[in-house]
């Protein structure tokens, strides 16, 4: 890796040094004054050309010699890459879960490219990709088979048809956060969404109400002073901002108000973590993508990328014991699960274990967990000698309920 990052800063340098710029800008300048020069005196025009002739020249091989030491420094930089990543055969399997389900893999593909303002891109894999279904739908009817009514893309299974429209929503409030400090259009969805948000115990709408205090507050700031228009401003809108969040949230906005005192010397006072918007704006651009992603039931991150950086990680062990594996001739024989523990963050690793109050045992595919009604989770078996396919009552509360109404849950 050190090879890598010494070829890298070597590049790096040499593109910042280039003279092809330069070389280029000279060329245009000569032109631009021989032109002058033909346009003032037409009679020295192959005087001029002439004379003109031997700089551009040198100013053309100014601009091949940066071009090639450039181009070097990519070459060799490349040979590193290809040294630290050695092309290898990754690990296959006859069986491959995804083969039948292509509409899965579009969905995927289809939601990264939402979630990363790639829309033109989505629209088109959404025009082919409904192009191919209808083309099979075709041939299926011709051959006198059953004809397939699911989505290519997937959006048959609990994603709205104008997923398009709301991620164009999204990014247009990402961009007026992150680009303009404009907090007015996620406070109007926030506002628009209060409900969903109190219902999932949601802080935004306060953190967007705190941020744009604090921006009041300090926008008035000078030589560490806040002037008494910005604080009197600030007051008027905590004043009304403030008060759905009094009960909840009172220490806090107690701390805001506080912070006043402080006006001539606030970056000394006790409250300054409070009204420090360093980071502010990206913690409340990413809060805002959380909370917008669960209202339309879609996890923080991208699946596609968790995968796909996951694979990456994954890959180097699992291919090193493959190899070991290879050499000693011997086989992975357990099925579903992986040959070698890997070394993911904590960030990726997800608790998938459960074990079942009421028989002590641990759950697995064939005995998943299963959530009643009331919002207690037991095994599948337990559930089963519980209900004895009739109503029963929860082991752990009076509720009621039947064998249907237990939904199958992934931790």
């Amino acid at each position: 890796m050190e090879a890598v990052e010494r070829e890298h800063e070597k590049i790096w340098a040499s593109s910042r040094k280039t003279g092809t710029i330069d070389a280029t800008q000279n060329i245009i300048d000569q032109l631009r004054r021989a032109r002058e020069s033909i346009q003032n005196d037409p009679a020295s025009a192959q005087v001029t050309l002439a004379k003109l002739q031997a700089p551009v020249k040198a100013s053309f091989d100014d601009m091949t010699g940066s071009l090639k030491t450039t181009r070097g420094g990519q070459n060799n930089y490349q040979k590193a890459l290809d040294k630290l990543f050695r092309d290898k055969p990754l690990p296959s399997s006859e069986i491959d879960a995804l083969t039948q389900h292509s509409n899965l893999i579009n969905r995927a593909v289809y939601l990264h490219l939402l979630r990363e303002g790639l829309f033109d891109v989505a629209s088109r894999l959404q025009d082919e990709a409904s192009q191919r279904a209808d083309q099979q739908r075709d041939r299926q009817q011709a051959n006198g088979l059953d004809v397939s009514t699911e989505h290519p893309l997937g959006l048959d299974q609990g994603l709205p048809e104008d997923m398009l429209h709301k991620f164009q929503v999204m990014h247009h409030i990402l961009d007026e956060l992150r680009s303009h400090h404009n907090l007015q259009p996620a406070m109007d969805w926030a506002e628009m969404n209060s409900e969903e948000l109190q219902a999932r115990g949601s802080n935004l709408g306060f953190e967007l109400c705190r941020l744009q205090y604090a921006r009041l507050l300090l926008d008035g700031r000078h030589d560490g002073v806040l002037s008494m228009d910005s604080i009197m401003h600030a007051l008027q809108y905590a004043q009304a901002a403030f008060r759905p969040f009094q009960r909840q949230y009172s220490h806090e906005i107690y701390e805001l108000m506080g912070a006043v005192a402080y006006f001539s010397n606030l970056d000394e006072s006790p409250y300054h973590a409070r009204l420090n918007t360093t980071s502010a704006w990206n913690d409340v651009a990413l809060s805002f993508t959380r909370e917008f992603c669960a209202l339309l039931e879609l996890s923080a991150d991208s699946p596609l990328y968790i995968a796909a950086t996951a694979g990456a990680i994954a890959l180097p062990p699992i291919l090193k014991v493959q190899a070991i594996m290879k050499t000693k001739r011997a086989e992975w024989t357990s099925q579903g699960e992986l040959q070698v523990e890997t070394p993911l963050p904590p960030t990726y690793q997800y608790h998938s274990i459960f074990v079942c109050p009421v028989s002590k045992e641990q759950s697995t595919d064939q005995n998943p967990p299963m959530m009643m009604p009331c919002g207690h989770v037991v095994c599948q078996d337990s559930l089963t000698r519980l209900s004895k396919g009739s109503k029963f009552k929860c082991p752990y509360c009076p509720t009621e309920s039947s064998p249907a109404q237990a939904t199958r849950i992934i931790l």
